[in-house]
Formats: structure tokens, C-alpha cells, sequence
């Protein structure tokens, strides 16, 4: 039977372990970056991918020195060349170069704090260090947060990005940090109008986790960016966006009329399903009609009621359908053809009534159910 993808297995491997292994022998005389390649992916098969980079941290500690500036200067000169500067996106780095972060946390946070700083700073234009800086701004938050105020304005756009990205409330995998939005704001305030998209996905994405428990705060400070004219209208308008992604589809009424959506807009919707019933794994087609007595920019999503596994119970979806403008007294059909996946690893389906609502403008308009096989 075939082996289904492993990230882990990507990562880290032979290829990519030797290569680790030939860095550190070139920083450091008389590491044997061969047997320290065979050790370390000796321990990959049973650990997690998250516990292989503690893993080869722990490879490489008994070649360093116990003195933690000494290790960080080592650290230091085993690093590879920089990432590419000239680039602006989607140069996250590679994984197996996150060890210099997790040393600088394991040895350098209690006592050598502003050294550890120095070495994350260089560690992370190889590969972000969004996960390491998190442990220094619960132990000691005014000196990192003070540190990360000179960062944004750092040559090196990773550099920048660490500083949202790193103090994100809600970072994927990430520890988590006691910061609060009056603490990050003002560093997005110095980071939104950057050149790098990098950077800006990062704001956006700061925003959007911040919208979860505070969306006027998130609105109030699109709002004066918008007036500061620092980021170009495009871009704002996309860091905007993505910002608000999460309270549009849960129909919030400030960010829907801050994306220009009027809430109480006159529209009329009607939604045609293909068939009544549509079995699981095939596709449930439907067509929606809009029509406004004037030009009219909407927002169309729909909500799938999936009935749950126990009779009485539902779950609820929301999935995107398209940003359009309307014309005056002009019909404008979306089509869908929503797959009724089986077999998902995170949902899933169960046969039964369920329903499919659109909503216009973060408003339901019009509803219609359907039986799933």
C-alpha cells in the first residue's frame, strides 16, 4: 500500500540533514558533519516534526561551548548565507535552521537575554524565529518588545516580519504570549505601510487574530491607516481583506461596511438547487440569483447546516462565493458546484436534511434544504 505524504519525512531526511551537517562543519573545526548527519536522522522516524528540531538541537549541544555567548558566536558562524534579500514573499526558510532558536531560548533566556536577541536576529533571516521569540516576551515582555521596536525598522524585511508575526496572539503552533493589542498595535502601526508583502500578510494576519476578541480596535486601526496614507490604497485594501476575513464571514455589520458592503442594502436573492438530494461524495449544484434596483456592490457566501452525527444536532460552514457589483434592474447568476467530500480528516458528513443559506453583505437572504444520501 503506498505511503501517504509525510512533512516530516520532507524536512527532514538524508539530503537535507547531510546538508546541515556540512554547515556546521564548516563553522565549527573538528565537527564531523557526516556522524552528526547519521545521528541526527537516526532520531526522526520516532518523533514528531516539532520534536526533531529539539532533537538536533540536542545533537549539536555537546560540540558547543557551555558558555552561551561562546555558543551563540559558534552558532553564529554555522549559519549558511542569508536569506534573499531581494526578494519580498513566500521565503519562509527551511526548517532543519531552526536549532539556533531553540538554543538561544534553552540557554540564553534566563541569563543572557539581549545576547540571545542578537543571535535570533541573525538566525532569522535564514529561517523565521517567530516561534523562539515567544518564550523572551513572556520572561522579560518591556526589554523584548523594546528590541523588537528597533527591529521594525530593520534593513532586512524578515527581520520585520518577525516582529507581527512573532508577537501574533493566536500563531499557529506557537506558545502562547500574555501581550495584549494595546502592547503589538503599535509596532503594526510602524510595519503596515511596509514594501514587503511578506510583512503586510503578516500585519493582516496579526489583525485578524486580534479581530477575534477586539474587531473595533482592528477597525479603528484600518481606519487611521487609511488616513495616514503610508501603504499604498491597493495594498491596504488587501491587508483590509485578509485582516477582516474572519468577522466578514461571520457577517459582522463594521467590517462588512468597511470593505463597502452595506449591510441593509435592498437585494432580492433566490437560490435553485440541480436536484433535491445529492449523495456524499458527489456534488451538490446550485445557482443563485441577484437583483438590485440600483448598482450595488456585494459580498456572497454560503452557509451548509450539516446534520451531525445524532439526530437534533447540527454543524455550520461558511464558504466563500464570490465579490460582485450588481447592475441596476440586471440579474446576476452564480453558479456552485460544492463537492460533498467523504472521508475528510476534520468533517465529517452524515446523511440526513440539511440546508444551504446564502447570505448577501454578511445578511441571510434566502435558504433552501436538502437531503444528503
Amino acid at each position: 500500500m503506498a505511503q501517504g505524504f509525510s512533512l516530516k519525512d520532507q524536512l527532514f531526511n538524508a539530503q537535507s540533514l547531510g546538508q546541515l551537517g556540512a554547515e556546521y562543519a564548516a563553522g565549527l573545526p573538528g565537527l564531523d558533519g557526516q556522524a552528526f548527519a547519521r545521528q541526527a536522522l537516526s532520531g526522526v522516524p520516532e518523533r514528531s516534526l516539532m520534536a526533531c528540531l529539539d532533537w538536533f538541537a540536542d545533537c549539536i549541544t555537546p560540540y558547543l561551548s557551555a558558555d552561551f555567548p561562546q555558543m551563540a558566536d559558534q552558532l553564529e558562524a554555522m549559519m549558511p548565507p542569508p536569506l534573499d534579500p531581494a526578494l519580498r514573499d513566500d521565503d519562509f526558510g527551511r526548517f532543519i535552521h531552526a536549532v539556533p532558536g531553540i538554543l538561544a531560548v534553552r540557554h540564553g533566556l534566563e541569563h543572557h537575554h539581549a545576547r540571545a536577541l542578537d543571535l535570533l536576529h541573525a538566525a532569522t533571516q535564514r529561517f523565521s524565529m517567530e516561534f523562539s521569540i515567544r518564550p523572551f516576551l513572556n520572561h522579560r515582555p518591556e526589554a523584548t518588545l523594546a528590541r523588537l521596536a528597533v527591529w521594525a525598522g530593520d534593513d532586512n524585511y524578515h527581520v520585520r516580519r518577525l516582529v507581527s508575526e512573532g508577537t501574533r496572539p493566536k500563531l499557529p503552533w506557537g506558545r502562547a504570549i500574555s501581550l495584549g493589542p494595546a502592547q503589538t498595535l503599535p509596532l503594526l502601526d510602524r510595519l503596515h505601510g511596509d514594501p514587503a508583502r511578506f510583512v503586510t500578510r503578516s500585519v493582516a494576519n496579526h489583525l485578524n487574530d486580534i479581530s477575534k476578541t477586539d474587531t473595533d480596535a482592528v477597525l479603528a486601526r484600518l481606519q487611521r491607516w487609511q488616513e495616514a496614507s503610508t501603504q499604498t490604497p491597493q495594498e491596504l485594501a488587501w491587508m483590509a481583506r485578509h485582516a477582516l476575513r474572519t468577522r466578514i464571514k461571520a457577517g459582522h455589520a463594521g467590517a462588512m461596511a468597511h470593505l463597502g458592503y452595506a449591510a441593509q442594502a435592498q437585494v432580492d436573492v433566490q437560490v435553485r438547487l440541480e436536484t433535491g438530494a445529492v449523495a456524499i461524495g458527489e456534488r451538490l449544484r446550485f445557482d443563485v440569483v441577484l437583483q438590485a434596483p440600483k448598482p450595488l456592490p456585494v459580498l456572497v457566501d454560503y452557509r451548509i447546516r450539516f446534520a451531525g452525527a445524532h439526530q437534533g444536532r447540527t454543524r455550520e460552514k461558511v464558504f466563500k462565493l464570490k465579490a460582485a457589483r450588481l447592475e441596476a434592474a440586471h440579474a446576476l447568476t452564480l453558479s456552485k458546484a460544492h463537492l460533498m467530500k467523504r472521508g475528510a480528516a476534520t468533517f465529517s458528513l452524515h446523511p440526513g436534511r440539511h440546508e444551504l443559506v446564502v447570505q448577501v453583505n454578511g445578511v441571510d437572504r434566502a435558504r433552501v434544504e436538502f437531503e444528503l444520501l
